[in-house]
């Protein structure tokens, strides 16, 4: 399914947050209302938005009551640029805490995808207190795997894209990057493609910082047990990007979690299987 009932345009807007002496302009997505708080964080691909990455799943959440935030990640469309020297997620943490802080928002509900998983679980780490439920899909913690050469070749042709970003390039990413390939159309990839074109800095910033730290996500294998929040993982028999290992490693360290595996399904377990992706975590967040 595609969302209809909203539009990326009409639920834009931007929230000013302090990260060290900067000040970034931080762009997120606001849609329908309730008592409780859905954060959905994308992944670290380029030209990935919140929007991007999870518009085949925020309609069923708004209907079913929730309010849904898609925070663009700095570096991402169209939030500030930024050269990050160190844990790319607990950068992601402290700016979503305080664009939370700055929404009055309290406590919410995180799904994370990839980098956003990552992200989830620095925040459910440093800020406990306002977290509900974690999502996390192909990703939560960095480390290697047991079974398959790191980088793994789904990174390896994301940091290619990075640093020669054309067609080519980005056809070769995305052949990997789902499962079935037939659902990825001309008109997907060139709106990914002139996200990606459209801001240069991103680009320029993401090599730097690669080059700065090539190991932006640490690994929180040690410190998984201090999470006591349910949790739920979901994970792509064939991700080719961040290995299913690492949901086993997560289902192992979490105190409360469960874990569901989707066969015939890459790294975007939310686009790949929509409907039941949706209907699977809707369980999990009312039961």
């Amino acid at each position: 399914m595609t969302t209809q009932k909203w539009t990326e345009e009409g639920t834009s807007h931007f929230v000013k947050v302090q990260e060290g002496e900067l000040e970034l302009n931080i762009h997120y997505n606001d849609v329908g209302e309730g008592e409780e708080t859905i954060v959905m964080l994308h992944g670290s691909g380029p030209g990935a938005s919140g929007w991007a990455n999870f518009n085949r799943n925020i309609e069923p959440f708004t209907d079913a009551g929730y309010r849904v935030l898609l925070l663009d990640c700095p570096g991402w469309s169209k939030s500030d640029s930024i050269v990050s020297t160190g844990s790319r997620s607990d950068l992601n943490a402290r700016v979503l805490k305080s664009a939370l802080d700055a929404l009055d928002i309290r406590k919410v509900h995180i799904l994370g995808n990839s980098m956003g998983g990552h992200s989830a679980v620095a925040f459910a780490l440093s800020y406990p207190d306002r977290v509900s439920k974690l999502v996390l899909m192909g990703g939560g913690t960095g480390g290697g795997s047991m079974f398959t050469p790191m980088p793994a070749e789904g990174i390896k042709r994301l940091q290619k894209l990075y640093r020669e970003p054309t067609l080519d390039n980005l056809k070769e990413m995305m052949d990997i990057f789902v499962y079935d390939t037939s659902s990825l159309t001309e008109e997907l990839f060139k709106t990914r493609l002139d996200n990606i074109l459209a801001r240069e800095d991103h680009l320029v910033n993401f090599v730097k910082s690669s080059q700065a730290n090539p190991k932006p996500f640490p690994d929180f294998g040690p410190r998984l047990g201090e999470i006591a929040h349910e949790s739920l993982i979901i994970w792509g028999r064939d991700d080719r990007f961040v290995p299913m290992d690492t949901g086993l490693r997560l289902l192992n360290g979490l105190q409360r979690a469960e874990l569901h595996i989707f066969n015939r399904c890459g790294h975007w377990a939310q686009f790949e299987h929509a409907d039941k992706f949706n209907r699977l975590v809707l369980d999990f967040l009312t039961n």
